[in-house]
């Protein structure tokens, strides 16, 4: 291979070594796993291959190769701050099921590493675990390393294990960077935290099993693990010390160090993270995930919001991240040809969160600003380290910016609490990742997992079927007979659906000669099987026996209706708010339909009027419904829709066509004509997360109750207001502008009193220091209320401040103003009215002219504006 080779270069070099190592070479799957709900994202290469070493599924074949695209948090802080890790990254993996093991996965391992990419052998390492002395003898005798470059590590660096479940030792090869990239310190090695020894390739050993008792017990088949990550080789490969420096990334950092200010003293760090986090929220959105509080959104949220902090501490402005997108496109799209395809819609989603994120720092800095007010009225200037954290944690200020608002003020940050906060939240999002990165699958099925299961119910809904397996709580039993019993089972074919692709699954019946079962739900297992969960409603069934399998068809029916009108719903969206609508979510069931879509504005009256048109125009045409079995790619080239995260067959997909008017890839149950789906009515449309919103409805039956529902409504209100149900809205209209009509007149009333109150208000005016002060407590029903009283005095006070409280419904109102010429002198009303508030237990904000709050604590009122004239006089001076 040449001494510099591209990235792109080195993946394909991977994948031919072991495609002629007789390995089916698999494409990377989504970052969103696949019918794995232990995992949030795929973190390793082996992750979504997770079933076939458990023995839940059978592979494709008993040597695999990959290049998987992964995210992964837990070291999410070390990101910028050392030249080795990421967040997003391509690990390269080769895999073995119970075929070849360790000495093979070493001897290709080497060969690949010194043969084929050539690294010089002087710069190579070997780690293993203490304990393997199997792995040892391979190294140094087979492959002659000598026993001094071969170093034993314990079980947290070279034990591979999450729970109970497969495990087993690992064995590493690290590539030296050189001395001059290391700490420095006496007896470093691998296994430093510095950047001088990097780790490119790991291989794991899966031999052992770990009981639930905490023991090892040898498996019956052994496998292989490999992970190597591609930036990393790309360093060694490329001669460079950083991934920031290879050729993949170095022109984004490129990118982002033309937006920095240059007046900045040292950029690297920030830039680094901004760098690495654009490839990690490009690849998050184009497989799906959309930001939000939860879950993977919340991934793509923080890494976003991350990037966007660091690029505020270098003078960067507006929507840099976005405008970033196309380049991280260009450098990755030919290998990955999802980013092409939804490069505007990446771009949308980025551009939301972006100028929201801008709003909530605005917030962030007006949070810093009340606690930097706080802290000069305790005369303190050390900010204690849980309050930057919080500012950090909750409103995503980096402490870098904090301390820099800070040094301003002539204060710094407690910053030994502040670590000490970081590292517990750390440690908890590492034992988080470790509960969801492993092979975690739930193992009830496992005892079952060489069964198979044909689904037969498209267009049957009763069949004969014999009973493979009868489990209960996991176990498996040959009789079950006590009525009452929550039972699982197993058939060799069946005609009940499974819940998948947002279709719930079916209901029903199972019959015997002795007994009967009653289905309230069917699931797909992780090994592939239809599980049938339901409860013996009498008599006894056996394990064998021959069943009646009968599928609730009302119900069915109308599951029918609803998907058949999702796939209606889908294509009206496209047609009437355009092309980068795409489906990110669906609930269908037989009491009604939820759908999920991509869009980044609430629909209108007019928009969801001609939405629900549209869809009742094509159920009123009858068009038939077609289904067919077609390749991928011929399915795509007739337009059919495929959705996010979805992983299909290339050479079987099924496809629902509604006359030419829809194609999709779908495998539920659907109606043979539209005319049967009858009706559709919506029932919500609403925002459910950034550039996500849902709307529900209902068909058939349930459709017409909802519309003589709604027409019984317009009866009764028809009597109610004595008016015809055709007036019905002109009436409304004209409550309304009578109503406006007695809300003005209310409002005036209101201030000709106050400007009475407000004479007896300005008699009371204290003088501090030469400035006047009103601190008084008045009667007021609102915020708007005691605003009024706010504003006339302070019109009519020269040089004054005035702080007025009210109490309404138990809470407390505070209002606070400055005239504009003490303003300028430096008082300040929202540093009055943060302190004021505080005192009847509650907060607020606001201007320096103009401040407002609210408080829970209404006996501390009187005492609370005492305080005023004490707070006048400090700022005064």
């Amino acid at each position: 291979m040449n001494s510099c080779p591209s990235t792109d270069q080195i993946r394909k070099t991977f994948l031919d070594f072991f495609a002629s190592k007789d390995h089916l070479i698999l494409p990377s799957y989504s970052l969103i796993p696949e019918n794995d709900p232990t995992l949030l994202l795929v973190g390793a290469g082996m992750a979504p291959l997770k079933p076939y070493f458990t023995g839940e599924r059978r592979p494709p074949h008993p040597r695999i190769a990959t290049c998987q695209k992964c995210l992964r948090t837990p070291d999410i802080g070390q990101v910028g701050y050392t030249g080795r890790h990421a967040t997003f990254f391509e690990m390269l993996g080769n895999f073995s099921f119970g075929d070849y093991f360790k000495e093979q996965a070493i001897i290709w391992s080497w060969e690949f590493v010194t043969e084929i990419l050539q690294l010089s052998r002087e710069r190579l390492w070997i780690s293993i675990y203490r304990e393997d002395e199997e792995s040892f003898e391979i190294w140094s005798r087979e492959i002659g390393i000598a026993e001094e470059r071969i170093v034993r590590l314990g079980d947290e660096d070279n034990f591979w294990e999450i729970g109970p479940g497969p495990c087993g030792p690992c064995s590493e090869i690290y590539y030296d960077l050189g001395p001059e990239k290391g700490c420095g310190k006496p007896g470093c090695t691998l296994g430093c935290d510095c950047d001088r020894y990097l780790e490119v390739w790991n291989l794991v050993f899966t031999q052992f099993c770990r009981e639930a008792d905490g023991s090892l017990t040898n498996l019956k088949k052994t496998g292989i693990d490999t992970g190597a990550g591609l930036e990393r080789l790309a360093m060694a490969m490329q001669g460079v010390t950083s991934l920031y420096e290879i050729d993949l990334i170095s022109p984004i950092f490129k990118h982002f160090a033309a937006l920095a200010d240059g007046k900045k003293k040292d950029c690297t760090i920030p830039l680094r993270v901004i760098t690495e986090h654009s490839r990690g929220i490009t690849f998050l959105v184009a497989d799906g995930v959309l930001p939000s509080n939860e879950g993977r959104g919340y991934v793509l949220r923080r890494l976003l919001r991350r990037a966007e902090r660091f690029g505020r501490l270098v003078g960067m402005t507006g929507n840099f991240l976005t405008e970033a997108i196309p380049l991280v496109v260009r450098l990755m799209g030919e290998t990955y040809p999802e980013l092409k395809q939804k490069e505007e819609y990446i771009r949308q989603v980025v551009e939301v969160e972006e100028k929201r994120f801008q709003e909530t720092l605005t917030l962030g800095v007006e949070i810093l600003e009340e606690y930097t007010a706080r802290l000069k009225q305790e005369e303190k200037q050390v900010m204690p380290g849980e309050w930057a954290f919080k500012l950090y944690d909750t409103y995503g200020f980096p402490l870098e910016l904090t301390r820099e608002i800070l040094a301003e003020e002539g204060m710094m940050v407690e910053e030994d609490s502040f670590k000490r906060s970081l590292t517990a939240q750390q440690e908890r999002a590492r034992e988080a990742a470790r509960a969801d990165s492993g092979i975690a699958h739930d193992l009830s099925y496992r005892e079952v997992a060489d069964l198979t299961t044909l689904f037969n119910g498209y267009r049957k809904l009763k069949l004969k079927s014999k009973a493979l397996a009868l489990l209960v709580n996991g176990r498996r039993y040959q009789e079950i007979n006590k009525p009452g019993t929550e039972v699982e089972l197993l058939f060799d074919c069946t005609p009940f659906y499974a819940e998948a692709g947002g279709q719930v699954g079916d209901s029903g019946e199972v019959t015997g000669k002795d007994g009967r079962v009653l289905i309230k739900d069917t699931f797909i297992a992780p090994s592939g099987q239809i599980v049938h969960r339901g409860t013996l409603e009498a008599g006894r069934i056996t394990e064998g026996e021959q069943l009646t399998v009968l599928v609730d068809e009302r119900r069915r029916e109308a599951i029918r209706r609803s998907h058949t009108a999702t796939h209606l719903l889908h294509r009206a969206l496209k047609d009437i708010l355009g092309k980068q609508v795409n489906q990110a979510g669906s609930l269908v069931s037989p009491d009604q339909l939820r759908f999920d879509f991509t869009y980044f504005n609430s629909l209108s009256a007019e928009e969801m009027g001609k939405l629900e048109k549209r869809i009742n125009d094509k159920i009123r045409e009858n068009i038939d419904i077609n289904i067919s079995y077609t390749t991928l790619k011929q399915a795509e080239a007739a337009g059919a829709e495929a959705l996010f995260g979805e992983k299909y067959d290339p050479e079987s997909v099924r496809m629902v066509s509604i006359g030419e008017y829809s194609r999709e890839l779908c495998g539920g149950t659907h109606v043979d004509s539209t005319g049967e789906i009858g009706l559709l009515r919506f029932l919500s449309e609403e925002g459910i997360g950034s550039g996500l919103r849902r709307i529900e409805a209902v068909t058939g039956e349930k459709a017409y109750r909802f519309t003589v529902g709604q027409t019984r409504q317009l009866q009764n209100l028809s009597e109610i207001l004595r008016t015809p149900p055709e007036r019905l809205e002109e009436k409304v209209q004209e409550m309304l502008r009578v109503q406006r009509q007695v809300e003005v007149a209310n409002r005036d009333l209101k201030m000709k009193l106050t400007s009475f109150q407000v004479e007896a208000l300005l008699s009371k005016t204290k003088e501090v220091n030469g400035v006047k002060v009103i601190s008084e407590i008045v009667e007021a029903d609102s915020m708007e209320h005691l605003l009024m009283f706010t504003d006339q005095i302070k019109e009519r006070l020269d040089g004054g401040v005035v702080v007025l409280g009210a109490v309404e419904g138990g809470k407390v109102l505070l209002t606070g103003a400055v005239t504009p010429d003490l303003v300028k002198q430096g008082i300040s009303a929202k540093e009055i009215i943060v302190a004021v508030a505080r005192q009847v237990g509650g907060g607020g904000g606001g201007r320096p002219d103009l401040a407002r709050a609210g408080g829970k604590n209404p006996a501390a009122l009187p005492a609370a504006l005492k305080r005023v004239s004490s707070l006048v006089r400090e700022q005064r001076h």
